[in-house]
């Protein structure tokens, strides 16, 4: 049984804020058995496939998690544009892998900059940018490191403490954005899958082939 198709079909009915039983009746089944098909204790047919694909207007390699556009396009370098415009030059070593990666996070930070714009809670913002930063700060430290022969004395945090304490305020930055989504006076806008294609119609590929390629990445590891 495909894993990705209940995951999807699901999430393709709450995103468009159709109830169950609605869909259902759309769809032509009973809700009870469209209910199995969502929580994967049911395999569909082809035709209920290619009905689901038509009622939400994607692709049936969307439904089946092989690709991550709804278009069912799948992803090359060249589709991704690469917001660093005259710096391209200074990428002129990268090999194909490490060019698509760059582009797939630089586009992806810019939808999260974009949206953090819209909530608009300086608090929130502020939390998730901490996070941001030291991430990149702990990995440019696992970089510098590669060659022994670099002077520790860039850092003023020695090696065995900065892993640690960056890895703890990270921590507190989550929690303290839990903490303000939770307060019924934050204003979040809706975000979904559709929502993220229309509004960035570019750079949207890049995100969402991150969480896919990210969630393969910590599935192969937990099966492991």
């Amino acid at each position: 049984m495909n894993s990705d198709f209940p995951r999807i079909l699901s999430l393709l009915r709450k995103e468009r804020h159709i109830s169950q039983k609605a869909a259902a009746a759309d769809l032509g089944v009973a809700q009870a058995l469209l209910s199995h098909y969502e929580k994967g204790k049911r395999e569909c047919g082809l035709d209920f496939l290619v009905r689901v694909a038509d009622y939400y207007g994607v692709t049936t390699d969307y439904l089946l998690g092989r690709s991550a556009s709804t278009t069912g396009n799948l992803i090359t370098e060249n589709d991704i544009p690469d917001v660093s415009g005259e710096r391209e030059k200074a990428h002129a070593g990268e090999n194909i892998t490490l060019s698509m990666s760059r582009k797939l996070l630089v586009n992806s930070i810019d939808i999260i900059y974009n949206l953090l714009g819209r909530i608009g809670n300086s608090r929130f913002s502020l939390a998730i940018v901490n996070i941001l930063n030291l991430t990149v700060y702990k990995i440019f430290r696992v970089v510098y490191r590669s060659n022994k022969s670099n002077a520790q004395s860039m850092f003023e945090i020695p090696d065995e403490r900065a892993c640690h304490y960056a890895d703890a305020i990270i921590h507190l930055c989550e929690a303290e954005a839990a903490s303000l989504v939770k307060d019924a006076s934050f204003d979040n806008p809706e975000i979904s899958t559709v929502v993220i294609e229309n509004d960035f119609p570019r750079q949207s590929p890049a995100l969402l082939s991150l969480i896919k390629s990210s969630e393969a990445h910590i599935k192969k590891q937990i099966e492991k």
